[in-house]
């Protein structure tokens, strides 16, 4: 008994730093923002690049907006679809700002990892004394809440009964040099059902690698760190076991697919998780746990 108290304890204060680390990291990378006023617009923008040709950027009304700042002048970096062809007019503009030392935009995309690239191309050109700013993440936190079932085949569930589970997660990922991977802190509880006696709460930090990804859609492997479970099993349970509570800390413990479709301000999301348990105990059952929810993006 004091060995799990003091695992519980440890276990604890492990996560509590852990969500200490992911708000440090997402306050000590959040880039200062400035007021600018363009055609007649005022807008919030964060410096990207700043040099002869400036960058600044920032996602307004769910949309990123680049913009391009030369002297006093700021102008935005448009790209409008017609017939669903996109025109690139940023290519053009970016080509008048730079007329004096030019630089070929043809190959530019419209993302904050080409524009940087283009700008400081350019600046290197018009200031022989300019300095590249070193490349940096730009980290992003999302908090979502699901719901689902599952047969939760590692526990005690002989008849592979499915059982109703509410979570939440934290997710900290990246938008530039990072941008395939997350790190999810999510918490779960698994309720009881007919002929399944057992209830548990479960706090996992998974690892997502997006092997599918672009502005819409990501589609996604998980691969959980470890696991906290608390469960407990009803004294009256078919099994014909004692009633049961215990605490349980487990290294690695699931291998699942997921996918995030970009929805409003947020993402619709969709799990099937622990598709493998390695080193894990089951029923002998496959795993069948299905999750649909939503997150924000903070």
């Amino acid at each position: 008994m004091l060995n799990q108290r003091f695992i519980n304890f440890y276990t604890m204060k492990a996560l509590k730093n852990l969500f200490i680390v992911f708000v440090f990291l997402f306050a000590t990378t959040t880039f200062a923002q400035e007021s600018y006023t363009v055609n007649g617009n005022s807008y919030s923008l964060q410096t990207e690049v700043e040099g002869p040709l400036t960058l600044l950027w920032n996602v307004i009304d769910n949309e990123y907006r680049y913009f391009a700042k030369k002297g006093n002048e700021i102008v935005e970096l448009s790209n409008t679809r017609v017939d669903g062809k996109y025109q690139e007019e940023y290519k053009q503009t970016l080509a008048q700002l730079t007329a004096d030392f030019p630089v070929d935009a043809s190959r530019t995309n419209l993302t904050l990892v080409g524009l940087r690239s283009y700008f400081n191309q350019y600046n290197k050109l018009a200031d022989t004394n300019y300095v590249e700013r070193s490349t940096s993440v730009d980290l992003e936190t999302r908090l979502g809440a699901f719901g689902g079932i599952s047969n939760n085949n590692s526990t005690t569930n002989p008849e592979n009964v499915f059982a109703p589970l509410l979570g939440v997660e934290f997710e900290v990922t990246d938008n530039e040099m990072l941008k395939r991977h997350a790190l999810v802190l999510q918490f779960r509880h698994s309720f009881e059902a007919k002929d399944y006696d057992l209830t548990f709460s479960q706090f996992a930090l998974n690892y997502r690698f997006k092997f599918i990804h672009n502005e819409r859609l990501s589609v996604f492997a998980q691969a959980k760190f470890f696991t906290l479970t608390f469960s407990k099993l009803a004294e009256d349970n078919l099994e014909g076991l004692e009633e049961l509570s215990k605490t349980s800390l487990n290294a690695p413990i699931g291998l699942g697919l997921g996918m995030d479709y970009k929805l409003g301000n947020g993402y619709l999301t969709l799990g099937l998780n622990d598709l493998v348990s390695p080193g894990l105990d089951t029923n002998d059952e496959f795993s069948v746990d299905v999750t649909l929810g939503y997150k924000f993006i903070l």
